[in-house]
């Protein structure tokens, strides 16, 4: 179970960070889509 903790933890991480990143392009993609209008 210790084991399990840090990759837990990195696991989570790495998903906020994917899920952040995924927020950016969609709101990239909005202003772009709002510009070409």
């Amino acid at each position: 179970m210790i084991r399990l903790l840090p990759i837990i933890a990195l696991l989570a991480l790495t998903a906020c960070e994917t899920i952040e990143g995924a927020g950016r392009d969609i709101s990239g993609g909005a202003r772009a889509v709002k510009n070409a209008f």
